[in-house]
């Protein structure tokens, strides 16, 4: 369906009260991202958009590096360090619309806010995250509240990234220590084992917690999506004598009584519910497609943005594009992903808006997965769609085998870069600083 303005070419600045040529969805990574690409690449072609031709809609106060959540949950790093004030990232020649986005009018190329007043855009583009569903699993909500006195946390908030540390730097071992992985799609899947492997380092290092014992329980049918990673990272697991079940969804926490409820979702046993006392547990949540999104006319049948796997142009709406966790991208949902998705969508984008077609520009999927396997060590797992592996330093050593120089790269050098290089727009996947030919330098 096209709804794109004539000649968009000649247009003057369309910035007024209401009205942008490009309105982004979201100022986490990538919202922030995007919209600093595409402002450089008009910049690069002498064709700078003026001042509020670039709309950001987003009402958070903060904006965090999330990827880091799990470094604070193995004690490595204080939260603090890994959050900005939203403001602070915004370029002054963006406009900031501190207001979350209801709904979507695309005949009318409006976005609904929280308010019930409406934005005008000439071009859509939507990065607005993931939905955590904290109430999805019983009782979770109610534990993490209170984590010292429940012995239940987890690394997907802020507010409890920390007090996942707290829980294992004073586990002595009183019961088994249990990691789990919701069945679905979640955002870095790798993360809920990282927690376990790192958890697992920091005890052995210790005399009096070096025979504290972890299961890990994921509700998917293997450690990873990758075959040759999933390999890799169960012989890991089980070197470090962590147990694992597979296809075994947690499905209720019973804190009063240290239980933890699971359903078994394959095999013979599916729909059979396990019970297991814990001693600690860290928890993940389920998660999924925002709801307002999921009842949007861009939706597609699961509720993510409907769009192109390789163009990352929607489907249906010409002028609507969409990147990262509320897409529907058939990847993996990591910050990596989006450093590949960003050159493409940028491209494509401002293509369109100067020559009225989508650019050539095709996303082959590519993302990236640091997973930390103990102190000082990290598997680099890189793939693209197929679950084939796309690796940055495969000439030089099997990224599945662990390393320390990964390690340090993760743990140290990318949040540097995160915050100087990604959400300025000038991080280009595999290629890092380097823009790919097709866009501007």
């Amino acid at each position: 369906m096209s709804v794109l303005p004539r000649n968009f070419a000649r247009l003057a600045s369309t910035s007024a009260a209401g009205k942008h040529k490009v309105v982004v969805i979201g100022g986490g990574a990538g919202g922030l991202a995007a919209a600093n690409q595409i402002y450089n690449a008009f910049k690069a072609q002498g064709k700078a958009l003026g001042d509020g031709d670039v709309a950001i809609v987003d009402a958070n106060k903060n904006h965090d590096y999330q990827p880091g959540w799990t470094i604070v949950g193995s004690g490595l790093a204080d939260k603090q360090s890994y959050r900005k004030p939203l403001d602070s990232l915004i370029s002054p020649h963006f406009a900031h619309i501190p207001q979350n986005a209801s709904g979507f009018e695309p005949g009318a190329n409006q976005v609904v806010l929280a308010d019930g007043s409406k934005v005008s855009y000439d071009y859509l583009v939507v990065a607005a995250g993931i939905q955590i569903n904290w109430d999805n699993i019983k009782g979770l909500k109610n534990a993490i509240a209170d984590p010292l006195k429940s012995k239940v946390s987890t690394i997907y908030s802020y507010e409890t990234a920390d007090k996942t540390w707290d829980l294992v730097r004073n586990h002595k071992g009183e019961g088994e220590a249990i990691f789990t992985q919701p069945l679905g799609v979640i955002k870095c899947a790798g993360a809920p084992q990282k927690v376990a492997y790192m958890s697992d380092s920091f005890w052995k290092s210790q005399t009096e917690t070096s025979n504290n014992h972890s299961t890990f329980i994921t509700g998917m049918p293997s450690m990873f999506a990758v075959p040759d990673y999933s390999k890799a990272l169960d012989a890991i697991r089980q070197k470090k004598g962590i147990d694992a079940l597979f296809n075994t969804n947690l499905v209720e926490i019973k804190a009063d009584e240290k239980v933890a409820v699971f359903e078994v979702v394959a095999g013979a046993d599916k729909g059979k519910k396990i019970e297991k006392e814990y001693g600690m547990l860290h928890a993940v949540p389920q998660m999924g497609p925002l709801d307002w999104i999921k009842k949007s006319p861009l939706a597609d049948s699961v509720g993510w943005v409907d769009v192109d796997q390789g163009t990352l142009q929607h489907k249906k709406y010409e002028n609507v594009f969409s990147l990262g966790d509320s897409s529907s991208l058939p990847t993996s949902k990591t910050a990596a992903a989006i450093t590949g998705q960003t050159p493409v969508l940028t491209h494509n984008l401002v293509t369109l808006m100067e020559t009225g077609k989508v650019g050539e520009a095709i996303y082959d999927g590519y993302t990236s997965c640091p997973l930390f396997t103990g102190r000082g060590e990290l598997l680099l797992a890189e793939f693209k769609y197929g679950a084939q592996r796309k690796e940055s330093f495969a000439r030089f050593t099997d990224q599945a085998v662990p390393n320390r120089l990964f390690y340090h790269l993760t743990k140290d050098i990318m949040p540097r870069a995160y915050f100087s290089r990604m959400l300025k727009g000038e991080w280009y996947g595999p290629r890092t600083i380097f823009p790919p030919s097709f866009l501007p330098s």
